[in-house]
């Protein structure tokens, strides 16, 4: 058997009150059954990992050493994560890498020796057991860099469009739209003739998506948003919305204009219209509370929406229709973009976390465990 060594980055809430993020020694585990060992070549950081990694830890009174990060937590964060108190969790949910050793089950041993991406939780380590059944092989010309985000931005995209569909719409409003993920929404959308409101912070990143081909991108810091608001959504009749920011009063805002299409012609109501507005709410870029000010009737429904629930109530001839596409437009539709790659070591100095945990439009790390 290979001698191995393996190191992973795992995050502990202590309950003295401090947030641990290190990089440690693990054993390389061995895979049984259905289980692959993979090596990890690349996995990203995306937002949705950053609550695990780091939460609401305070960076900027925290002390940061060689492959060790010491930050302390508010009582209320402390309090918030008693469940993990002192128990070192692992971090990453996604990742690409070269599947080297595998279990007996023939799916597991299908995959002996390819590059796969996979979902394993815990990607940021040189290895990691991955279930057979949440990996995908990766095309001979794709590389582990480019197939590294294949499951949590493009899935959670096209489950958009899917849960739009569900709930009878024909199209949607996208909040922090320039991101990675609301690129790759736009293209979808271009893609299958959906129309969709696109919203962002700057003039800059409305001239991002109109590159990309947006009809409708609106900076919601001009004056006259609301109004342009309302007309995009009269335009394109888009009553889901979709809002990774949470805290503050966006997402109501976007209620609100949609209540004012909604009741256009209409006889007054005190109850307000009868078409159904929906917002799901996807992220905690702002952890603030959130505000909604009820200026549009009774017809509304706001709630979370979340990738692994999402998947667990669709059909298995659904998600395999939304793996293949992924799969053929990793390069294209779905394809990532990284600003900064680092090292597991690297991905715990002061200015790489201050740097990603901004999650600024543009910058997304990359995390290279083998280097």
């Amino acid at each position: 058997m290979t001698n191995r060594t393996n190191e992973m980055i795992v995050s502990t809430a202590q309950a003295d009150g401090n947030l641990v993020v290190e990089l440690v020694e693990a054993p390389v585990p061995q895979p049984i059954a259905n289980e692959v060992l993979v090596e990890m070549e690349a996995a990203p950081i995306n937002p949705s990992d950053l609550g695990l990694l780091i939460g609401a830890a305070d960076l900027d009174n925290a002390e940061f050493s060689e492959r060790r990060i010491v930050a302390p937590m508010s009582p209320a964060m402390t309090a918030s994560v008693q469940k993990r108190h002192d128990e070192a969790m692992p971090v990453g949910n996604e990742g690409a890498g070269r599947v080297v050793e595998a279990g007996s089950d023939p799916a597991a041993q299908a995959l002996m020796g390819k590059r796969v991406a996979c979902l394993p939780g815990g990607a940021y380590a040189r290895y990691r057991i991955a279930d057979a059944a949440t990996c995908m092989p990766l095309p001979d010309d794709v590389t582990a860099e480019q197939g590294a985000a294949a499951f949590v931005n493009p899935l959670t995209a096209l489950g958009f469009v899917e849960t739009m569909k569900r709930d009878g719409g024909k199209a949607l409003v996208h909040t922090a739209a320039a991101s990675n993920l609301g690129q790759m929404l736009l293209r979808i959308c271009l893609e299958d003739r959906i129309d969709i409101v696109n919203v962002v912070r700057s003039d800059a990143q409305v001239r991002i998506l109109k590159d990309i081909g947006a009809s409708h991108a609106l900076n919601m810091t001009e004056d006259g948003y609301e109004d342009a608001l309302t007309e995009a959504i009269a335009a394109t009749d888009a009553f889901t919305a979709f809002d990774p920011i949470g805290g503050g009063k966006q997402l109501g805002r976007i209620m609100s204009a949609m209540e004012k299409v909604a009741s256009r012609g209409e006889a007054f109501s005190r109850y307000g219209s009868n078409r159904m507005k929906r917002g799901y709410i996807y992220g905690l870029l702002d952890t603030g509370p959130i505000v909604i000010d009820r200026f549009f009737g009774f017809s509304w429904s706001v709630s979370g929406w979340l990738l692994f629930n999402f998947l667990q109530s669709v059909s298995a001839d659904v998600k395999q229709r939304m793996y293949s596409r992924v799969m053929s437009g990793l390069t294209t539709t779905f394809a990532s973009h990284y600003s900064d790659r680092v090292s597991l070591e690297g991905m715990l100095t002061r200015d790489a976390v201050m740097a990603y945990n901004a999650r600024r439009t543009g910058e997304k790390f990359l995390v290279l465990p083998q280097a």
